[in-house]
């Protein structure tokens, strides 16, 4: 499966000890793209980033982790986005973005070329915050050629995380999201951030209402409380083998979402595509940041 990530990556800063930050390169799209990598997966990162430093110090260490990007775009005179996170006791995090004039915004406006170029993947992947980036004409532009895209027999992926700071009104969030639902071939969903969308409701309720939408595959995240799948074959339940204290719960869903379809692509079941990304989400979740040191082990021996 020939996999192409669609997305932004930002300037990273994450608290280390006390009033001092880290700084790093994080996106929930790029953080999904890197631990697939890292598990074995193939794929190209579509973003379009700037002439600057810190653009350039991202494209080496996107390249150092076998993640490909020839179709990365560069806008001159700009500067990526930078977003800081804040974490509670319990590793809960809270998000604030400095994004307004990041290139990423714009590049289905000032390269629309991309689109043939995404013809030639089997599949693509996308997030809710990707959407939420895009102007509401790069957006149509965007589903219109994701109409004809699965009319080929390209597959669309999408990660339905939700910020609602990064979107103009809740309505339009909403919208957006329930437009992008008819275009979803593989639903990976965080059940916390579907409540937040659409109300307090059930994981069958949920699972029920994207596979009416047409997804073929559809994986609800549930935390400490598991997964819920549902495909083809029927529905299953997956709890999580071995719960571990969080120290920073960034990337949690990004990295189970890299392990999952690094596995995906392999050709394997959907238990063993389940355990890895949980397996990798464990490992993640009790370092600081979106990205853990290449050190540390994501593929369960």
């Amino acid at each position: 499966m020939k996999l192409a990530i669609i997305g932004e990556c930002m300037i990273e800063l994450s608290n280390s000890e006390g009033d001092l930050y880290q700084l790093n390169y994080g996106g929930d799209t790029l953080n999904t793209a890197i631990y697939l990598s890292r598990c074995g997966g193939q794929v190209e990162y579509v973003t379009a980033l700037s002439d600057d430093v810190f653009s350039n110090k991202m494209l080496e260490n996107w390249q150092s982790e076998g993640v490909g990007v020839k179709h990365v775009k560069k806008l001159a005179n700009s500067v990526p986005g930078l977003y800081m996170i804040e974490n509670e006791a319990n590793g809960e995090r809270h998000f604030h973005y400095w994004r307004s004039n990041s290139p990423a915004k714009l590049l289905l406006e000032q390269y629309p070329e991309i689109f043939e170029e995404l013809q030639e993947y089997d599949a693509l992947f996308l997030s809710g915050i990707t959407l939420s980036i895009y102007s509401e004409l790069s957006r149509a532009k965007l589903f219109d050629f994701l109409k004809i895209y699965r009319d080929k027999g390209g597959k669309v992926i999408f990660d339905n995380n939700y910020r609602p700071k990064s979107w103009l009104s809740f309505n339009e969030a909403s919208k957006t999201f329930n437009q992008i639902m008819n275009l979803t071939d593989i639903a990976l969903l965080s059940m916390e951030d579907e409540i937040s969308l659409h109300g307090e409701h059930s994981i069958e309720y949920c699972i029920e209402r994207w596979l009416k939408a047409g997804a073929s595959e559809v994986v609800v995240k549930n935390g400490p409380n598991g997964i819920s799948t549902a495909n083809s074959q029927g529905k299953f339940e997956f709890d999580v083998p071995n719960v571990v204290k969080p120290i920073d719960t960034t990337a949690a869903g990004d990295s189970f979402n890299g392990a999952f379809l690094a596995n995906k692509a392999k050709g394997e079941d959907l238990e063993k595509c389940i355990r890895a990304g949980q397996f990798c989400a464990a490992q993640v979740i009790v370092h600081k940041g979106a990205i853990v040191p290449r050190e540390v082990t994501l593929i369960k021996e």
